[in-house]
């Protein structure tokens, strides 16, 4: 008599693509080239205020909390970049993906478990990050308050981070390519961040920028003090809200400690012969709102390009 053959549970082939996804992550020199980009941008944000000229730095017990993961948007993109950029396309490209699929684990399992590995990696990563900027303001800035709501940063750097992670697998996926990956990603995010935040502050249609993924519009909440070190001549006063999809831990961390804010947003205006720049009133949004509709913007993204990557990995054929 036989013994019958025991297959694995799906917990157990789950769990073995995470590992075989976190290994090659770990294996990846361009993760820690951005952890060492990441170290050194933080390092940056903690001694601006210096090195823009105050020699004597004042206590503020709210500079960690305020700063996020100090990493901004051009961290978000480069760690979803190197974090799945060939994550697919890498397999298609190697030839990997044949005996990848040849295992007892269908292509839903496969999927989940490298986006779950992706998720460990950005954790692990953010949370050195957040450390260390806790660590930094309270040794230059004196204590901080609200430390207990960092996880709440924590967490919503790593959504954020996913909506570009969604963008830019479903690109690699369909295309198969990592250079197109690559190539689309930088594209759309340069687009988004330079070109359309331009556009928009001239414009004076800010509200464009809220339904597309990114940095968003900038407005600003005038009974929220400001700890910027940058001059505030001729710019709106009170704290700099972004509005987008980049910072939806930031602003849910200043909702739970200012329920009531209203943000306004302005025009950038250039007049000729003006010493100082101009800003035109254009609109007020409560809090609240903004991030209802980030949240709501940013699961559609993560949901829509995440069932495109899954549907082409899929339907893909891998007997090419």
């Amino acid at each position: 008599m036989t013994k019958r053959e025991t297959r694995p549970s799906w917990i157990t082939r789950f769990l073995a693509v995470v590992r075989y996804e976190l290994l090659w992550n770990i294996r990846k020199k361009k993760l820690y080239g951005v952890i060492i980009i990441a170290f050194a941008i933080v390092t940056l944000e903690l001694g601006l205020r210096f090195i823009l000229g105050s020699q004597t730095l004042e206590a503020d017990p709210n500079f960690a909390i305020n700063t996020g993961t100090g990493i901004g948007s051009m961290g978000f993109f480069l760690f979803a970049l190197v974090t799945v950029m060939n994550t697919i396309s890498g397999e298609f490209e190697s030839g990997t993906i044949v005996p990848l699929l040849t295992k007892p684990v269908s292509r839903t399992t496969v999927f989940l478990g490298k986006m779950f590995a992706a998720f460990v990696t950005l954790l692990g990563a953010y949370t050195v990050i957040l450390l260390y900027l806790a660590a930094g303001s309270t040794v230059i800035y004196g204590p901080q308050n609200n430390l207990h709501l960092l996880p709440i940063v924590l967490f919503g750097s790593i959504v954020s981070t996913f909506v570009w992670i969604s963008i830019i697998l479903a690109v690699g996926t369909l295309s198969k390519s990592t250079i197109i990956a690559v190539l689309v990603g930088v594209g759309l995010w340069l687009g988004l961040t330079i070109v359309g935040q331009i556009v928009s502050l001239l414009s004076g249609q800010p509200w464009v920028l809220t339904y597309l993924p990114g940095t968003g519009a900038s407005g600003y909440a005038p009974n929220i003090p400001s700890s910027s070190p940058v001059g505030n001549i001729g710019v709106p006063q009170g704290l700099q809200v972004i509005t987008g999809t980049d910072s939806i831990g930031t602003n849910l961390v200043t909702y739970i400690l200012h329920p009531d804010a209203e943000i306004e947003f302005y025009k950038f205006e250039i007049k000729p012969g003006s010493q100082f720049p101009n800003y035109a009133y254009l609109y007020t949004e409560t809090l609240s709102v903004v991030i209802s509709r980030a949240v709501v913007i940013t699961i559609a993204y993560m949901l829509v390009f995440s069932f495109i990557a899954w549907f082409a990995l899929k339907r893909a054929q891998v007997a090419e």
